[in-house]
């Protein structure tokens, strides 16, 4: 497999690799898999969320709910403070 960057990206990638002493390639195997092993989790963390919520084992919240009680709660704390 083939990647290609921007000149910038690569210039960037080629600086970091030369003061980690270590080929770019590797330094783009390791980002490349940290990167996909996230990813899964986060898939898998929403996937559950998303069963969790269709089989109603957990009960959504109204949007303009939520951000009501955000809101509320930062003027406490603002109030908390003065």
């Amino acid at each position: 497999m083939e990647v290609h960057f921007r000149p910038e990206t690569e210039t960037r990638l080629q600086e970091l690799a030369a003061k980690a002493g270590r080929a770019p390639e590797e330094l783009v195997e390791d980002a490349m898999a940290g990167y996909l092993q996230e990813l899964a989790q986060v898939r898998d963390e929403l996937d559950s969320r998303y069963d969790e919520l269709k089989s109603a084992r957990v009960k959504g919240l109204d949007g303009e709910e939520a951000f009501a009680n955000l809101r509320r709660k930062s003027e406490e704390r603002r109030a908390g403070r003065s």
